[in-house]
């Protein structure tokens, strides 16, 4: 039995279709441009936070040093913000703003939402995926049944949701949001 924290989305999950790449590739995109917000953010409260402690003399210093660029902590900090980035949204509603945009969700198998654990095994082999030149993700070209290496790491797959007037048209059935854009 499932923890009544779980949901189950409403579609039946043998109904949904494996989300196309250029789908994926899209809303990669999209959450790509919110991320670079997110590490602006980040990084100024990092900076921000940095200030306080050490005070602005010791700042300035470090900034005028022959020292290199890289902080660690700030790169942990950046590594962090990303991943619950996307845990945040994948377990909350499955889907990124940008995954929102293209109507595709990451779930599991049997249609419920995703865990936590899941969604860290998804993101390290989306990273060993990117890493890869992208193989990870061009796998579901060969895959039977559309998986890519995050989706078989974390034993999620990503969906296509088709639109309410689409889903009318696959099914069969009658929604209500058809019903009204007949009486027009």
């Amino acid at each position: 039995m499932k923890p009544a924290s779980v949901k189950q989305f409403p579609e039946a999950p043998t109904s949904l279709r494996p989300a196309p790449l250029w789908r994926r590739f899209a809303a990669m995109f999209y959450d790509g441009i919110l991320l670079i917000a997110i590490w602006f953010v980040t990084t100024m409260v990092y900076l921000l936070l940095k200030g306080m402690i050490i005070g602005l003399d010791a700042m300035k210093v470090l900034a005028e040093s022959d020292k290199g660029p890289g902080d660690p902590l700030l790169t942990i900090c950046l590594f962090i913000s990303t991943y619950y980035f996307f845990a945040y949204f994948w377990t909350r509603i499955g889907q990124t703003l940008g995954m929102q945009v293209w109507r595709i969700r990451v779930q599991n198998k049997d249609g419920f939402k995703i865990n936590w654990s899941q969604s860290l095994l998804r993101f390290f082999a989306a990273l060993a995926s990117a890493a890869c030149l992208g193989l990870g993700y061009l796998w579901m070209l060969w895959d039977k049944e559309k998986l890519t290496w995050p989706d078989r790491a974390s034993m999620t797959k990503i969906v296509y949701i088709p639109s309410e007037k689409n889903k009318k048209s696959q099914d069969g059935a009658t929604h209500p949001a058809n019903e009204n854009d007949k009486k027009r």
